[in-house]
This record gives C-alpha cells, sequence and structure tokens, in this order.
C-alpha cells in the first residue's frame, strides 16, 4: 500500500497574517501526525505574499521541535538559490536537533520570479546549470569526513540525510534515476510531463553507487495530489476554489494573500482561465469521502506511485484540519477495501 503525506506552503489567508499561518501549520502537521500521515513536507518560495514558507529550513525546525514522530522535511530547497554547504549545515543541524525525521528534497527551479531570482544570489549565470555537480556536493558533505578533507559540514558530515529529487519534467526523472534517489514530481501543479516523468525515471534507474544507509535498491516514486474532502461534493469544490483563485492570480502575475472561497468559480472565469486551471490542476480529488476514495483508488492505479504527498490550499484552518481528517478516514476505508 502506498504511504500518505502532508505538503504545507504554510498559506496566509485573505484576512490573516504570516505569523498566524505559521502557527497554524504547526498544528496541523501535529494534527495529521496525530491521524497517521508519514511526512510533512514544507516548500520554498519566495516574494508571494500568499505563502509563508519562503526561509524553509527555520520552519522545518519548528514544526519537527512541535511534534515527536512524522518524518519532516523539504519538498522542496531550491538548490540554485544556495551554497551546497550552506543547505548541508543548515540540514545537519536539523538532523543533529531531530535524528531520523529529517528529509531534504531538492528542486532545480528558483521557486520564484527572476527578479526575486536575482536578488537571492549575485550570480544567475552557472545556478540551473550546476544542480547535478551541486546535488553531489550537497550528499557529500552528509558523509563521513575523509582523510585530508579540507570542508566539511558541521553539524552535517556523516548524519547521511536523506535526499530527494524533486521535479515538474523530464529533467528531474532523469537525474534522480541516474543518481539512485527518491523522486518527486509535481503533479499537484505541474502535470503535463507525469506519465513520461514516471516511465523515465522507472527505466533508467540505476542504484546509488555512493554509501548511505538510505540508499535505493529500486526506484522510489512519490507523486503530489491535490485533495480537497469536504462532507460533500459541492462543499468540497467551494473550498477548493480558493487554491483555483490563488493559481488564476499567480498566473496573472497577481499573487496574493489565498482568497476566502466562492460559489461555482469556474462558471466565473474566461475560457482561458478554465483552461489553465484544467491544465495544471487536473491532479486533483476534490468531493466527499466516497468520491475522494475512488479517486484516490484511481490515481494510485494509474501511476502505481510509492507515496502520494497530499496538499490542501484551504483558506479556513478548521476546514483544512478537517479535510485531512476525512481524508484519512477515506484511506481507511480504502485500504480495507482493497
Amino acid at each position: 500500500m502506498a504511504l500518505f503525506s502532508v505538503l504545507d506552503l504554510s498559506p496566509v489567508p485573505s484576512g490573516s497574517t504570516a505569523r498566524q499561518s505559521l502557527q497554524n501549520s504547526l498544528d496541523l502537521a501535529r494534527h495529521v501526525e496525530a491521524l497517521g500521515y508519514h511526512r510533512y513536507w514544507l516548500a520554498e518560495h519566495h516574494n508571494m505574499p500568499g505563502i509563508a514558507s519562503a526561509a524553509t529550513s527555520v520552519v522545518i525546525g519548528h514544526i519537527a521541535g512541535g511534534t515527536s514522530r512524522i518524518r519532516v522535511g523539504a519538498g522542496g530547497i531550491m538548490l540554485p538559490n544556495h551554497a551546497p554547504l550552506v543547505i548541508a549545515e543548515q540540514f545537519g543541524t536539523l538532523a543533529a536537533l531531530y535524528p531520523d525525521r529529517i528529509d531534504l528534497g531538492l528542486g532545480r527551479a528558483p521557486g520564484t520570479d527572476m527578479l526575486t531570482a536575482r536578488a537571492l544570489r549575485r550570480n544567475l549565470e552557472n545556478g540551473v546549470d550546476s544542480f547535478p555537480n551541486d546535488v553531489v556536493e550537497l550528499m557529500g558533505y552528509f558523509q563521513p569526513v575523509q582523510e585530508g578533507q579540507r570542508v566539511q559540514a558541521v553539524p552535517g558530515a556523516g548524519l547521511d540525510v536523506p535526499v530527494w529529487i524533486l521535479g515538474s519534467s523530464l529533467y528531474g526523472a532523469q537525474l534522480a534515476a541516474m543518481l539512485g534517489l527518491p523522486y518527486a514530481f509535481a503533479s499537484h501543479f505541474a502535470p503535463a510531463e507525469l506519465d513520461n516523468a514516471i516511465a523515465i525515471y522507472r527505466s533508467r534507474f540505476q542504484p546509488a553507487e555512493h554509501p548511505s544507509e538510505h540508499a535505493l535498491k529500486a526506484p522510489y516514486l512519490m507523486l503530489g495530489l491535490n485533495v480537497v474532502v469536504a462532507d460533500t461534493d459541492d462543499e468540497a469544490r467551494f473550498l477548493f476554489s480558493s487554491q483555483q483563485q490563488s493559481f488564476v492570480n499567480l498566473r496573472s502575475g497577481r499573487p496574493g494573500l489565498l482568497p476566502a472561497p466562492v460559489r461555482d468559480y469556474e462558471s466565473q472565469i474566461d475560457a482561458g482561465g478554465r483552461m489553465m486551471l484544467d491544465h495544471a490542476l487536473s491532479a486533483a480529488v476534490v468531493g466527499s469521502p466516497d468520491t475522494v476514495r475512488r479517486g484516490v483508488e484511481a490515481f494510485l492505479n494509474r501511476t502505481g506511485a510509492d507515496e502520494l504527498m497530499v496538499t490542501a490550499m484551504i483558506h479556513d484552518h478548521q476546514a483544512r484540519k478537517r479535510s485531512f481528517t476525512l481524508l484519512s478516514e477515506a484511506l481507511a476505508g480504502f485500504s480495507a477495501a482493497a
């Protein structure tokens, strides 16, 4: 059976603040830990008023420190924004504080617009092109220090933090396969290459040559999935409209706080907006528990994913918590049926 985990962008709803969103994230993490979800990941985004997880490693420490069992990690760190040694030190520190609970997912995109990307780092010329080398360098810092090694991560060296490759194109699938790493595909917002990425990752996977207790002998695939659950299909679609609005606003150059939900949102936007949503948010299961159970089952049957990373951008925090509760109950029914 597939594992189920949570991706939290720490959304900032209209009428709220980043402080409240970070408090909500910890509350949600404790909630889903009690429900039995496997991981809780946060993602690096910048210059987005509706997302509070820009300082991702700091937020991971906040979540890990307030929970006790659930794995906590980055889904992901946008490595071109950072020196590999800095990330090794940050996640080495987290792994030292919270042993055997920290994951490090690495992405190749900047996680923002190009103007902000320039504000984040001084040199854009080699940031993306050097991604494979940066990944290998970063992984090396987690290995035991070798004789004569002049630069080491402290903390970090010898802690063997699990590293994932994240992606929304075929590039990440190829790199994860080549390095023998677990692969997480961002189908929750960029599903166009989903099937091709899965095929490439699985067909080209090579067991890792690097020494690691987490080294894979076979491919391990995680997929992002938008899931919103409520008592009825209509209520779930109403809650999902916040994420739909946010996505259209972002793609239209109008990023902002997470909007309040509206009824029949799709009927209020033009054909271009509907096409945008149909394309980008097609990996979504929205509805009552029965509807969602069938949708999740169909998605797993289609993809054979080892793990689903579920995300839900819901304006009301209590409704968001309830969505994950209902999903957990629906998945329990699915597991029993399977």
